[in-house]
């Protein structure tokens, strides 16, 4: 089991990185280049589009454990150090008193998922009329 611990801990680690990477992009300190990979990153990590397909055994997932924590990597290393320890502080800061919030990202989130589910009635819709 210590292992696991070790994987939760990981996961925990990366997932304050990748606050500190979201408060970098929006520091005014760092340069537009970092702050293109960062989009770049962070779009590839929600494309549904990736360079192996997830569902091949074992090789769909690694493009994500290998291609994103070194894109995450070459990031921190373009980001001048000043940014970077004052935006680790700012998520320490911020993580510390709890998760952080942001209600138009909830809203836009929402309104996808429900964007999603309208269309997939439509189209159950437009499916069930052509049969029947």
């Amino acid at each position: 089991m210590a292992w696991l611990d070790g994987l939760k801990q990981r996961a925990r680690a990366l997932k304050a990185e990748t606050y500190v990477l979201y408060l970098a992009a929006r520091h005014p300190g760092t340069p537009w280049y970092a702050k293109l990979l960062v989009a770049v990153i962070v779009a590839y990590a929600f494309s549904p589009i990736d360079l192996i397909p997830d569902f091949v055994p074992v090789l769909g997932y690694l493009d994500d454990l290998v291609l994103l924590p070194l894109g995450i990597v070459l990031v921190i290393r373009l980001l001048p150090p000043a940014v970077l320890a004052e935006c680790r502080v700012r998520a320490q800061e911020r993580l510390q008193g709890g998760k952080p919030v942001s209600r138009v990202a909830a809203a836009v989130i929402v309104a996808i998922w429900l964007g999603l589910a309208a269309l997939g009635l439509a189209w159950g819709w437009r499916y069930w009329n052509a049969v029947a």
